[in-house]
C-alpha cells in the first residue's frame, strides 16, 4: 500500500537496481506513516486533554448557574416568606434547596419555623401550601410577555384550607400583587 491509500501489488524485483528502489519507496513509505502516526497522536492527545477538561467545565456551569438563580431565588423566599406572615401571622420562612442535576436545576421548597424544618405538604393543614402555589404562580406568570399571554389568573377555593378569619387577609395581599402586576385575577370560593 502506498502513502496515498492505494494499494498495488508488488512484484518480486527482477535485478538488485530494482531492490534497491523497492527499499527505497518502502522506506519513504514508511517515514510518511510514520509522521501521520506522530500527527495523529498529537491530535489524539490533544483531544483527550480537550475531554478531560469537561468534567471541570461542567462543574463549573453547574457554579454559575446556582450563582444565577441564587439571588433571584433568594427574592422568591423573602416574597413567599412575607406572604406567609402577613396571611398567616406567623414566624414561618420559605427555604428552597438547589441543586444541579444532568444540567438542570431543581429548586426543593420547604419551611421553617423557628429554625425547625415542617413539612411543606402538611402544614398548618395545607392552607402553607395552598400560599405558596398563589404566590409561585403569581411569579411564573409575572415572567411570561404580555404579547404571549394574557396577564389573567384564575384561583379556584385557593382559601380552603385557611381559617375564615384569614381569608381576608390572603385577599387582600392577591388583590394588592393583581393590581401591582398589573393581573386580572377571578378568585372563587365557597
Amino acid at each position: 500500500m502506498n502513502p496515498e491509500g492505494n494499494s498495488r501489488a508488488i512484484s518480486p524485483p527482477s535485478s538488485p537496481r530494482d531492490l534497491r528502489g523497492l527499499f527505497q519507496e518502502l522506506r519513504w513509505q514508511e517515514r510518511t506513516l510514520a509522521g501521520q502516526l506522530q500527527d495523529n497522536r498529537a491530535k489524539l492527545a490533544e483531544m483527550d486533554a480537550f475531554l478531560n477538561q469537561a468534567p471541570l467545565i461542567e462543574s463549573r456551569l453547574d457554579q454559575l448557574s446556582q450563582h444565577l438563580f441564587g439571588g433571584i431565588l433568594d427574592e422568591v423566599e423573602r416574597n413567599l416568606t412575607f406572604a406567609l406572615r402577613e396571611i398567616l401571622d406567623q414566624d414561618l420562612k420559605v427555604t428552597t434547596t438547589r441543586e444541579v442535576k444532568k444540567g438542570k436545576i431543581n429548586i426543593t421548597f420547604g419551611i421553617e419555623r423557628q429554625g425547625q424544618r415542617e413539612d411543606i405538604l402538611t402544614g398548618q393543614g395545607g392552607s402553607v401550601c395552598n400560599i405558596i402555589s398563589v404566590g409561585l404562580r403569581l411569579i411564573a406568570l409575572s415572567q411570561l410577555h404580555e404579547k404571549d399571554h394574557r396577564r389573567f389568573l384564575i384561583l379556584d377555593e385557593q382559601d380552603c384550607w385557611l381559617r375564615p378569619d384569614l381569608v381576608p387577609g390572603l385577599m387582600r395581599l392577591i388583590h394588592t400583587i393583581a393590581h401591582k402586576l398589573q393581573f386580572q385575577v377571578l378568585v372563587i370560593s365557597h
